[in-house]
């Protein structure tokens, strides 16, 4: 099957999956069986994950009060507005696309099914192995406040981060199969959403006028804004949108959508609460990980921390399981997913992608840096180029000139932004790279 739209005034042939060599819709893993509100959760998952505990350093100490609030806001309008533009094409051409490279390859061929496929994976992988990161920091934490010493460093808890991580891959089969845990993952992010709100406003109302001026030379300050813009779309984006609405009923559109609006309403409201609040506590000194520049209780910071790592166990889960669902596929594990043959088969494919995905986090404890070049080369692409240039493609016989014109204003300008990160995260990785060694313990 081919369907045809027209461009520059010449039939344009969309390719199917005969095309391609895959067998889509063809999947190990369930589709059609989530209600809406489901797949809300798993969108508010990935953005209330930990990575918010960073947001107040990463995003508001580079940009200020009125850049931050700011960025945060149009951050938020403009993924929502790609996102639904994702969204409503799930369904183009009278037929399912449940993986971003299926709709891509439809649009576009077998070279952007590879492309999208190639952007796609290396974005989840950095993905996850921040989370392995933020995960074992998190056991760190926990350790430090009982014990003041450094036996144990921070490769050793990635360590122990990891093997978390496989074991919870290997019980849980498929994405729709996290139901009762993403009510545990909202629990835990609750917990220590409001507990770093809490300490630091208390905090905030005990210390001294903070300093909010912004730091730097004006070339650093420059390359910040651009990091820090980066994170700012990197905050509210999965890259992996197709692949999620896969798993929602029927009618699939109508429910993605209303999916995406409880994200950004009420899913966003923690981030934002936790983001402004730690910023406003302790000014251009707060910690790119808030827990760190907390005072209170022992056992509250304790229960806060082991909060953050059991979350990010499960949001890696999320991340992780367009790969988990290629592999199972590509082997034809089927049946009951807990027979000997399926959990034996997890045990190696999911625990040899976890074990590599914890070395490498081991290894680079610096990431951050490489996840800002992976966010421009990937994230940027992925989320707002792609989105924007397959809807201008899909409906140009529908949209007017003034359409298509901002179609391609939003193509053209995230582009250069993808071009203005890249450079900005090859800085910070010349920079950090004389700082840092393998195996660091930060």
């Amino acid at each position: 099957m081919q369907g045809v739209g027209d461009v520059g005034g010449r039939p344009r042939k969309f390719h199917d999956e005969e095309r391609l060599g895959d067998d889509v819709p063809e999947t190990a893993h369930q589709i059609s069986t989530d209600s809406w509100f489901q797949a809300g959760f798993v969108l508010t998952t990935g953005v209330n994950s930990v990575y918010v505990l960073g947001y107040s350093g990463t995003i508001m100490v580079p940009l200020g009060w009125i850049g931050g609030v700011v960025g945060l806001i149009l951050a938020t309008a403009i993924s929502l507005y790609a996102n639904t533009l994702v969204a409503k094409l799930h369904e183009f051409g009278g037929k399912r696309h449940i993986r971003y490279r299926d709709l891509a390859g439809y649009i576009y061929g077998k070279n952007a099914y590879r492309i999208t496929w190639a952007l796609q994976y290396v974005n989840l992988f950095m993905i996850n192995i921040g989370y392995i990161i933020l995960a074992g920091s998190a056991l760190k934490a926990v350790y430090h406040l009982f014990r003041d010493d450094h036996v144990m460093k921070l490769p050793y808890f990635i360590a122990i981060a990891g093997v978390v991580c496989a074991l919870f891959a290997i019980a849980t089969p498929h994405l729709s199969a996290l139901r009762i845990w993403l009510g545990f993952s909202t629990f835990l992010s609750l917990v220590y959403i409001i507990v770093a709100c809490v300490l630091s406003a208390k905090n905030g109302i005990d210390s001294p006028p903070r300093d909010y001026s912004i730091s730097g030379s004006t070339w650093s300050r420059i390359f910040t804004t651009i990091g820090a813009a980066a994170n700012l779309v990197f905050a509210f984006n999965t890259g992996m949108l197709p692949e999620i609405q896969a798993t929602v009923r029927k009618p699939a559109v109508k429910n993605m959508l209303k999916a995406l609006y409880f994200q950004f309403t009420v899913g966003v409201l923690p981030m934002y609460a936790v983001t402004f609040i730690g910023y406003w506590a302790y000014g251009s000194s707060t910690s790119t990980y808030l827990l760190n520049s907390v005072k209170g209780p022992v056992w509250l910071k304790a229960f806060a921390n082991i909060s953050a790592f059991l979350q990010s166990v499960i949001a890696l889960h999320i991340f992780a399981s367009p790969t988990y669902e290629y592999l199972d596929t590509k082997f034809g594990i089927t049946g009951s997913p807990f027979a000997i043959k399926n959990l034996s088969f997890r045990l190696a494919a999911r625990g040899g992608y976890l074990a590599i995905s914890t070395l490498v986090a081991a290894l680079l404890p610096f990431l951050g840096d490489f996840e800002s070049l992976t966010g421009a080369l990937s994230t940027f692409p992925l989320t707002f180029i792609l989105a924007n240039h397959m809807y201008l493609v899909a409906n140009k016989n529908k949209l007017t000139s003034l359409q298509k014109l901002w179609h391609w204003l939003n193509v053209c300008f995230f582009g250069l932004m993808s071009v203005a990160a890249a450079v900005s995260a090859l800085r910070l990785i010349a920079v950090d790279s004389k700082t840092y060694s393998l195996f660091a313990d930060l």
